[in-house]
């Protein structure tokens, strides 16, 4: 993928040799799957990426980082930056730089201590390797959300690099929906940026806003991918009671919340001005009950080639993976729905270089569970 720094294959089996031999068998409409787990006793793990040595790295929301080494999970990391672990805040995701092999730079999204209490912000650091062990060097915060408040709920926050080589970075409105239609206000919104946290120079121009905004009107986005079918970003955000949506964020462009949306208020009041209105986009897909999305990947690997394109949505509320099927030009077609309340709520979906997809699930104990082809280890 062109958001991911390059890998070796044949260092593959060095982070698989301690998958047991045991595994779960589950069928699908059209493919065979076989789940192990790689690892367990994760403390609400969030987010992983897979390093080119055949590693792989994973935040626990608790605030420690891991390696993932030979299948057997690393002390936590050294130098990790203060983080308000409270609620939804915490150790949030992680992201390898596309020249990680040469830089050995990593960015990290978390909930960051601050006046006023807490928000969403991003840091950039060396990860240095010492035996079986790491640590973080010249570590520097490089996005920091201005606002911050003591609200427990809606930091976002997933970190994505696009081809050009520039960095978006997903918020949400801190549980204050007007937050999101805030032009002055970095939460609910896509944010873009450069690697050392300044503003590229083709980031849309729109009268009020603060220049790091890519788009606005978000409610709370916990997964997103770079998607080459469509050429660009792709969302998924929680509604209220109901109206999760998926969104190809477009510069400079508001996607409604909270002055339109297809849910209803937990009260079961109605949402701002119905589900649609002039100045404000369409979601390209929505879910009515939600399904509480959070880690989600566009599918372009090679183990599931019935999956090509697809993008493939891991779900807290029904603790399950949603396959959303596409047609040629993105279209979503139709939703499969597979694993339900096999291994509990989902939090992050990641592809590995061997096309096998790897799930994380949200719990004080919680897993890294790989998903291979049925007869295939």
């Amino acid at each position: 993928m062109p958001n991911r720094p390059m890998f070796s294959y044949a260092l593959l089996p060095g982070l698989l040799a301690a998958i047991p031999a045991q595994a779960q068998d589950f069928t699908t409409e059209a493919v065979a799957l076989r789940a192990d787990i790689v690892a367990d006793g994760l403390s609400n793990p969030w987010g992983l990426d897979f390093l080119p040595d055949g590693s792989a790295i994973v935040t626990e929301r608790s605030g420690s980082l891991r390696l993932l080494v030979d299948g057997k999970l690393s002390d936590p990391v050294a130098g990790v930056p203060d983080v308000r672990a409270r609620g939804q805040g915490g150790l949030l995701d992680v992201a390898a730089a596309p020249d990680f092999a040469s830089s050995g730079l990593i960015f990290l999204s978390f909930s960051e201590p601050g006046d006023g209490g807490a928000g969403t912000a991003v840091a950039r650091a060396k990860l240095v390797r010492e035996g079986d062990g790491a640590r973080l060097e010249e570590v520097k915060v490089i996005f920091s959300m201005a606002k911050k408040t003591n609200a427990g709920q809606h930091f976002g926050s997933r970190l994505v690099f696009a081809p050009d080589g520039t960095l978006f970075v997903t918020t949400g409105d801190r549980g204050q929906g007007d937050r999101a239609q805030d032009g002055q206000d970095h939460a609910g919104a896509v944010i873009r940026i450069n690697i050392d946290g300044t503003v590229p120079d083709d980031n849309p121009k729109v009268e009020g806003w603060l220049p790091e905004l890519w788009s606005k009107g978000h409610r709370n986005i916990q997964g997103a991918a770079y998607d080459p079918v469509l050429g660009g970003l792709v969302t998924v955000e929680h509604g209220a009671k109901g109206g999760d949506e998926i969104n190809a964020p477009e510069a400079g462009k508001n996607y409604g919340w909270p002055v339109i949306s297809y849910g209803v208020d937990y009260s079961g009041a109605k949402i701002g001005e119905g589900t649609e209105a002039t100045g404000y986009e369409q979601p390209l897909h929505y879910w009515d009950p939600s399904i509480a999305p959070s880690g989600m990947v566009s599918y372009q690997g090679d183990m599931f080639p019935e999956w090509k394109g697809d993008l493939i949505v891991g779900a807290l509320k029904f603790a399950l993976v949603s396959r959303l099927d596409r047609d040629e030009t993105g279209k979503i077609v139709g939703e499969e729905r597979m694993l339900e309340n096999e291994f509990g709520r989902i939090r992050d979906v990641n592809v590995a270089p061997d096309g096998s997809i790897w799930l994380l699930t949200d719990a004080s104990d919680g897993a890294i569970v790989r998903l291979s082809r049925g007869g295939q280890s």
